[in-house]
């Protein structure tokens, strides 16, 4: 009787060992754990609501816990991360997303996530810390490289509109379309004091064939399942007096102080509730035009005000309900990975190796 009960004991011990969290000693080279990281940020990045897609750089820590009850395991990670140029509004997969390059004023991070992995990878927790690479950063690697600008500057504010500006004067779109969110700023000398800014637009109410362009500023946010939405990249270079500045004949009809060469590109994204969500056209000035596939017919609309003006969206947390994406400016000192076999390779670097990015 007492060899079955220090048996069972035993037994009951090593079940208890198995559900222990331990560390993979196959860890970030683990083609598993890379898989598991790989999917979980694409679930992250699809929670998101704010901000930009975010990219895996490389897996810096591994942990999991066998559930064999449960037909799987939980898996804790963390995972460095680089924003991409895409917005979340373009609800695209991080892996079809450019990185942020030295010249893109680069963001940078870290994610503690934790998965179960069974059949699938289902995201169940995670808490992203992400910061921009410092202006001197920046400079001391690539001097003539653009440096972030606040985004409630003035000039930044009117970037922003000239380049929207532009954007409603020539595109192809039936409506009119408002600025919504200002994303990110920079500015750089090139052959005089260039400003960029990236925005957020959504579509408004304004047919351009009922209403004037003097009225535009009145139309109001199109408040619908049918609203579509787009991301924006503007630019312009401050007016010198040895320049000659020609802009198209329909800008000639804008009041433009000191008539600033303005450059847009904008993607065009479809309500979500369409069958073909996700689509997108795309507007780049002067060599091709917008198109953007719109409804058959031209439903009723609710509409909200515009408000007073545009907002501003600042660096602030995600909304999505398993975790958030903080901007956090100063790095904290992390911990060395607890798998031996970690931290994995980095897929960029981006010629800043002394941020550890």
């Amino acid at each position: 009787m007492t060899v079955k009960v220090c048996l069972l004991a035993l037994f009951l011990a090593l079940l208890q060992l198995g559900s222990v969290a331990k560390v993979d000693q196959s860890g970030c080279q683990s083609q598993e754990a890379v898989r598991v990281a790989e999917v979980a940020l694409d679930q992250i990045n699809r929670e998101r609501t704010q901000g930009y897609i975010l990219s895996l750089n490389r897996l810096y820590d591994v942990a999991h816990t066998p559930q064999q009850e449960k037909g799987g395991s939980l898996y804790k990670l963390t995972i460095d991360i680089l924003e991409t140029k895409c917005h979340v509004t373009s609800r695209k997969p991080w892996k079809e997303c450019e990185v942020r390059v030295i010249a893109d004023v680069p963001v940078y991070g870290e994610c503690e996530v934790s998965a179960f992995v069974a059949t699938q990878v289902r995201l169940q927790s995670y808490s992203c810390v992400i910061r921009q690479v410092p202006a001197t950063a920046v400079v001391a690697v690539c001097p003539d490289c653009p440096t972030a600008d606040k985004l409630d500057e003035p000039i930044v504010m009117e970037t922003a509109n000239l380049s929207l500006m532009r954007f409603n004067a020539e595109s192809s779109l039936a409506n009119y379309f408002h600025l919504e969110n200002i994303t990110k700023a920079s500015s750089q000398w090139v052959v005089g004091p260039s400003y960029f800014v990236e925005f957020t637009i959504r579509e408004t109410v304004c047919s351009k064939e009922k209403v004037a362009k003097s009225d535009i500023s009145s139309c109001q946010f199109m408040d619908c399942l049918f609203a579509h939405r787009g991301f924006c990249w503007g630019s312009h270079v401050a007016h010198e007096e040895q320049f000659e500045v020609q802009l198209p004949v329909k800008m000639m009809e804008y009041p433009l102080q000191s008539r600033q060469p303005v450059e847009v590109q904008c993607e065009i994204y479809e309500p979500e509730d369409k069958v073909h969500a996700g689509a997108y056209s795309r507007y780049a000035h002067p060599h091709q035009h917008a198109h953007v596939h719109l409804h058959p017919s031209e439903p009723s609309h609710s509409s909200a005000p515009a408000g007073p003006g545009p907002s501003i969206s600042h660096p602030r947390p995600g909304t999505g309900s398993l975790g958030s994406v903080l901007d956090h400016p100063a790095s904290s000192a992390r911990s060395s990975p607890a798998s031996s076999s970690c931290p994995g390779p980095r897929r960029h670097h981006l010629g800043l190796d002394r941020l550890k990015l």
